[in-house]
């Protein structure tokens, strides 16, 4: 795993990066109804909010509830917050224009993914040539990861295309990092709209984007440097 602390490298470096400006588009030819496999609420928003506006229609897993976003939460228990961040993903889903698309909630523990469990599940959605959206492999954050290689062990099983979104490798990272699959790396240029449609479905994560109460274990978890990350004209995948 990679340390996520601090404040993690600022958004100007990575817009004066050329690089970023100069990856090939993803080609979405293809692209029809895929399988979205999102470790927590927010991140199938966060890393791949305008391909959703744009594919119209999806199938989301969403592996855990997020419950241990604030784990020492003065204002909601465990429960509680899982509750919210359960209606924050379908108010975001609204807002990306995919209200009442089919959403698989597997209950994992935030924190212990089940790999074996998950990969087994994705195996009976996925089929070959069907695209499956996932958190990166090397994302930095242990679900995250778990995720990906789960997602990763069912492409493989069944013929379905892997193509994974980074989120927290924005923040440990620095342009150029060796660590980094950049020769995989594929953009998606957003239109205006759909731009204004990715950060109005951010925006619905209020108990990630704003503090849940003045405690400190209830600080934001994406504060507004983490946010400037995904308000960039184009979202990059690993393909």
């Amino acid at each position: 795993m990679t340390a996520i602390a601090g404040e993690g490298t600022a958004e100007p470096a990575w817009l004066a990066w050329p690089a970023l400006h100069g990856w090939p588009e993803l080609d979405r030819s293809d692209m029809d109804d895929p399988v979205v496999v999102a470790a927590h609420p927010d991140d199938e928003v966060l890393g791949a909010g305008g391909l959703l506006a744009l594919a119209r229609r999806i199938e989301l897993v969403a592996v855990t509830d997020g419950e241990a976003s604030h784990p020492e939460s003065t204002v909601y228990t465990r429960a509680g917050l899982a509750a919210v961040r359960r209606a924050e993903t379908g108010a975001a889903l609204r807002r990306l224009g995919l209200e009442g698309v089919p959403v698989h909630r597997l209950g994992h523990p935030d924190g212990g993914v089940d790999e074996e469990a998950l990969g087994a599940y994705l195996t009976r959605l996925l089929v070959p040539g069907r695209w499956c959206l996932s958190t990166w492999r090397g994302d930095g954050h242990p679900d995250h990861e778990a995720v990906g290689r789960a997602a990763a062990t069912a492409c493989a099983a069944t013929g379905a295309r892997l193509v994974e979104y980074p989120i927290w490798l924005w923040h440990w990272a620095r342009p150029g990092d060796a660590r980094v699959p950049w020769d995989r790396a594929r953009v998606v240029p957003l239109p205006d709209r759909v731009r204004a449609a990715k950060a109005a479905a951010v925006a619905e994560f209020a108990s990630q984007i704003r503090p849940l109460g003045p405690d400190p274990a209830d600080a934001a978890i994406l504060p507004p440097a983490v946010l400037a990350r995904f308000q960039r004209p184009m979202e990059v995948y690993f393909a």
